[in-house]
C-alpha cells in the first residue's frame, strides 16, 4: 500500500485516481490486443526479421540531407516510445539498444493500416518496414509502409516519459529503468566492456579462468557471516560461498600457477551504497609472486582498464578527480591511523569507544586497530592508496610478516574511500595454518558467527605442498561504480537485494 504524506490530505485522493485512470488505460490496451486477435492478427508475434540497428542507420546515412528520400529500405524493430497523429501523418520514436529513430506514417504509404499506426500505444515492440528518409526539420526517420506489432503492452507507461524518477522504484523495475534511462544503459555498458578488458588482460598474461563451487560443505576464504541451506539428498547443510579462496588454493596445489575467477560471492550482511549482500569478484593467485606481486599487478590492470574505457587515467567520481597514474600510494595501517590522529601504540579500546566505535570482549590490539582504520581512515582514503600490513589477528590466510611478527603481508586497495580488492602473500605453511584455523575457531565458539571454521580438507591439501604465492580479490561492483561515476552499488548491480514491497 503506497505511504501518504500526513501533511497532504488530499495525496491519499491523488494516488486512487492515478490507480483508477491507469487501471482504465489497461483495460482500453487489452481491449486493442482483443480487436487485433479479432481481426486476424496476433498481438504476440512469434518473430520478426530485423536486418538493421538503428546506430547502423544512422550512420549509414549521418550526411543525409534535410528532406532527402533514399533508396535504402529497411526492416526495424524496437519499443515506440512516443506516438503523435496529425491529420494525415503519424510519428513514433522508435528506441532499441541502439538509439532511437523515428517511424514517419503518411495515410497514402500505409493506406488501411494508418489509423493503428496511429493509435500505437506507448510500451508497444514494433517491427517497421520502409526506406529511410531525413524530414523537412532533419529528422533521420523511416518512411513506413508496413509495420507489425510484434508485443502488445499492457501496462501504461507515464506521459512526456524520461525514466523513471524513484531511485527505488528503478530498482525495483529494471526493465522499465533500462527501456528509458539511457543513463542506466550506459552503466551497463561500462561493466560488460570492464569484465571482457579484465578477462583479456588476464588470460593475456597466462592466467586460466576457472569456476569453483557455490555450494559450499565449509564457508571459508573470508571474514564473514553466510548464507545456509539444506541439501536433502546429502543430508547436510550447505553454504552459499562467502570466497573462493580456499579452492583456488587448492588448485595452485594442483599445479596452475596463474588461476582466476570472475564470479558470485553472497556474504549475510547489511546492505548500504557500497554492500550487496550477493556481489560479483575477481580473485586470482600467482605462484611465485608476493603481495608486492599483486600490488603491481592490481596498478597495471586497473590502470589499462581505465584508461582503455576513459582514453587516460584520470577518471570524475562523484565530484571528485581520480588519478590512477603509477605508482599507487603505499602506506601501513598503523601509519594511517597515526596521520589521523590516534596513537596505534595507545589505550585503543577506550579509543574505539571515544570515537563510537562498539568494542566487543574478544577483540584484541590488532582487531581494535583495523576497527578504528575501518572506521576513521578508509572512508577518506579518496586516491588509489595501499593500505599494507594488517593485523596478524584479522588475516588468518595471510603469511606473517617478514619483519614484523605482529602483522601480516596483507594489503587493501582504497580508492574512493572504498575497499576495492585485498592482496596477500600467501599462508603456506600447513602447520602454521592449522594454529590460525584453531584461533579462529576459539573466537567462534566466543559468539563471533563471521570466524573461519576449521577446512580439514584444505589443510590436507596444504600439506602436499603449496607454493609460494600472491593471491587477490578485487570488487568488480565497487570498480564499475567508479569507472561509471555512480553513487551506489545498486547502481551497477542489476537487480539488487531490497527489501520487499
Amino acid at each position: 500500500m503506497p505511504v501518504t504524506d500526513p501533511h497532504n490530505p488530499n495525496e491519499e485522493e491523488q494516488i486512487h485516481e492515478s490507480q483508477s485512470a491507469a487501471e482504465t488505460q489497461r483495460a482500453e490496451r487489452i481491449a486493442k490486443a482483443e480487436r487485433m486477435r479479432a481481426a486476424g492478427d496476433e498481438p504476440y508475434k512469434l518473430r520478426f526479421d530485423k536486418d538493421s540497428s538503428v546506430a547502423e542507420i544512422v550512420e549509414r546515412h549521418s550526411d543525409l540531407s534535410a528532406g532527402a528520400e533514399t533508396e535504402d529500405r529497411v526492416a526495424v524493430a524496437g519499443r515506440v516510445m512516443t506516438v503523435r497523429a496529425m491529420g494525415k501523418l503519424a510519428f513514433a520514436d522508435l528506441k532499441d539498444w541502439s538509439g532511437r529513430i523515428q517511424l514517419f506514417g503518411r495515410s497514402e504509404n500505409l493506406a488501411g493500416d494508418f489509423e493503428a499506426f496511429s493509435e500505437l500505444d506507448v510500451g508497444d515492440w514494433v517491427g517497421a518496414r520502409g526506406v529511410v528518409m531525413k524530414t523537412k526539420k532533419g529528422e533521420l526517420s523511416v518512411l513506413v509502409d508496413s509495420f507489425e506489432v510484434l508485443s502488445k503492452s499492457l501496462l501504461p507507461w507515464p506521459e512526456k516519459w524520461h525514466g523513471l524518477k524513484d531511485v527505488e522504484l528503478r530498482y525495483r523495475q529494471r526493465y522499465l529503468d533500462l527501456a528509458t534511462n539511457d543513463r542506466t544503459r550506459e552503466i551497463l555498458r561500462v561493466r560488460t566492456q570492464a569484465l571482457h578488458l579484465i578477462r583479456e588482460w588476464l588470460i593475456g598474461r597466462g592466467f586460466i579462468e576457472v569456476e569453483t563451487p557455490m555450494l559450499q560443505p565449509l564457508h571459508g576464504g573470508a571474514i564473514a557471516k553466510p548464507f545456509v541451506t539444506f541439501h536433502e539428498t546429502l543430508g547436510m547443510n550447505l553454504y552459499l560461498r562467502i570466497a573462493p579462496e580456499l579452492y583456488l588454493k587448492r588448485l595452485l596445489v594442483g599445479g596452475i600457477e596463474r588461476v582466476f575467477e570472475i564470479n558470485r560471492n553472497f556474504r549475510n550482511e547489511g546492505t548500504s551504497f557500497k554492500y550487496n549482500p550477493e556481489f560479483t569478484t575477481l580473485e586470482l593467485y600467482q605462484a611465485f609472486g608476493d603481495y608486492h606481486t599483486m600490488a603491481e599487478l592490481l596498478e597495471d590492470l586497473i590502470g589499462d582498464v581505465v584508461t582503455e574505457i576513459h582514453g587516460g587515467t584520470k577518471v570524475k567520481w562523484q565530484g571528485h578527480e581520480i588519478d590512477f597514474s603509477k605508482p599507487f600510494r603505499r602506506a601501513k595501517i598503523v601509519d594511517l591511523v597515526r596521520e589521523a590522529g590516534i596513537d596505534p601504540d595507545g589505550d585503543l579500546a577506550s579509543e574505539c569507544r571515544r570515537l563510537g566505535i562498539a568494542v566487543e570482549p574478544s577483540w584484541g590490539w590488532g582487531k581494535q586497530l583495523t576497527e578504528i582504520y575501518s572506521k576513521r581512515v578508509e572512508p577518506n582514503l579518496m586516491q588509489p592508496t595501499f593500505a599494507t600490513d594488517y593485523p596478524r589477528e584479522v588475516s588468518p590466510l595471510a603469511r606473517g610478516h617478514r619483519d614484523d611478527p605482529r602483522f601480516t603481508e596483507h594489503l587493501d586497495l582504497v580508492i574512493c574511500g572504498m575497499e576495492l580488492g585485498p592482496a596477500y602473500s600467501e599462508l603456506t605453511d600447513p602447520v602454521e595454518q592449522r594454529a590460525r584455523f584453531e584461533e579462529q575457531a576459539q573466537q567462534r565458539a566466543a559468539g563471533d558467527e563471521e570466524a573461519h571454521v576449521v577446512d580439514e580438507d584444505f589443510l590436507r591439501a596444504l600439506e602436499y605442498g603449496m607454493p609460494p604465492a600472491g593471491g587477490l580479490g578485487m570488487g568488480v561492483d565497487r570498480l564499475v561504480m567508479i569507472l561509471s561515476d555512480s553513487p551506489s552499488i545498486r547502481e551497477v548491480i542489476l537487480f539488487p537485494a531490497l527489501r520487499p514491497e
